[in-house]
């Protein structure tokens, strides 16, 4: 079994900045994918950004040139710094994983989600 845990969500200014953390533990051989989505209330769950194995990231256009997703693969962790935050932003953000933990085993994993709320 694989476990994510978030944290680093919180109330902020609008202009202000969070930096979120995601672990990955468990039974882990490997881990693909790493990303945030989040989900603001009575919305659907969207893409924020994704980060591979490699590095390469994929960011949604609403939060371009603001977020930057990085990874400590030796660690198992994703991060998410949040830069000029705007209302908009509020939501649970939630953190994904696409691991392998066995032969013929690979499987998504989400994290129980971290409450960003950005208010004045």
């Amino acid at each position: 079994q694989v476990q994510l845990v978030e944290s680093g969500g919180g109330l902020v200014q609008p202009g202000g900045s969070l930096r979120l953390s995601c672990a990955a533990s468990g039974s882990i051989l490997s881990i693909h994918f790493m990303g945030w989505y989040r989900q603001a209330p009575e919305k659907q769950r969207e893409l924020v950004a994704t980060i591979s194995r490699s590095g390469n990231t994929n960011y949604a256009d609403s939060v371009k040139g603001r977020f930057t997703i990085s990874r400590d693969s030796a660690k198992n962790t994703v991060y998410l710094q949040m830069n000029s935050l705007k209302p908009d932003d509020t939501a649970v953000y939630y953190c994904n994983a696409l691991v392998t933990s066995g032969p013929l085993k690979t499987e998504g994993y989400w994290g129980q989600g971290t409450v960003v709320t950005v208010s004045s």
